[in-house]
């Protein structure tokens, strides 16, 4: 390493950036050849803003098609940044469908994936065909029963292992997981189920909420969670759930992660 290189790496400020997407448009979170992707387009307009080369890495991927209601990742720069003024410009140059809500100073150390505490999803069901909500929601056109999928949801919590519920061939270490919530929620047509846990494997959500479908539909009883879980096999569990009805909606860190000056 040459002294300018070390200089250049003691100088920079690492930032979180906070900011929500609708996924339709993209073959998910991280860069990919040939597909676009929300992590490109960040980066793009950060560079373009900023004038300096520009990697953001983020709390955690989502799958093509998954939204994300709050998402953090961080990036390093060297110059001093008014964090208002570059949110604002951010927000005119991004397309319609990715917002910056704030740029935040935090310790050089902190990262935004290894460092986040907590992650919650949504998964949004319409009981209903509805124009507005389509797109934004699995549209169930023959009601389930609520009331098992939540008796069957409850089973999950203390649960460590979920590989049942992992994309197969990942590239993890380990399938543990700590679930803090899985309830539903019901809203005239409108049904979400929440999940928060410290981490969630690739697919986890979407496939467990594609068992508890099946559980809600009488394909498989509630007492085969426990066999499903058990199992370590994703074969076992059910399909996934599309991923047009589910959203991050909440990474949390440490508040000493964050400078305030």
């Amino acid at each position: 390493m040459t002294a300018r290189t070390f200089v250049d790496m003691q100088e920079k400020q690492r930032y979180f950036i906070e900011f929500s997407y609708d996924g339709t448009a993209y073959h998910g979170w991280q860069k990919q050849p040939q597909s676009i992707t929300v992590q490109e387009v960040l980066e793009d307009g950060l560079q373009k803003m900023l004038r300096s080369e520009i990697h953001v890495m983020g709390a955690g991927r989502t799958d093509a098609g998954v939204h994300a209601t709050q998402m953090f990742a961080h990036f390093d720069h060297e110059e001093p940044i008014d964090l208002e003024h570059l949110t604002f410009r951010l927000n005119r140059w991004l397309p319609l469908d990715i917002s910056v809500f704030a740029v935040h100073k935090v310790n050089p150390k902190a990262h935004a994936r290894f460092h986040a505490t907590s992650r919650s999803y949504e998964y949004r069901f319409h009981l209903r065909s509805d124009p507005f909500k389509n797109k934004y929601a699995y549209v169930l056109y023959r009601e389930p029963d609520v009331d098992l999928m939540q008796q069957a949801a409850q089973l999950l919590i203390g649960h460590k292992d979920f590989q049942c519920f992992s994309r197969s061939n990942t590239d993890v270490k380990t399938y543990l997981c700590h679930l803090t919530q899985a309830r539903f929620e019901r809203n005239d047509f409108d049904l979400i189920f929440h999940i928060s846990a410290n981490r969630f494997l690739r697919n986890m959500v979407r496939a467990i909420v594609g068992t508890l479908l099946d559980v809600g539909y009488g394909k498989i009883q509630i007492d085969d969670m426990e066999r499903i879980l058990d199992s370590k096999d994703r074969n076992e569990a059910g399909s996934s759930a599309p991923a047009r009805g589910l959203y991050l909606t909440q990474v949390s860190y440490p508040k000493e992660l964050f400078v305030h000056d």
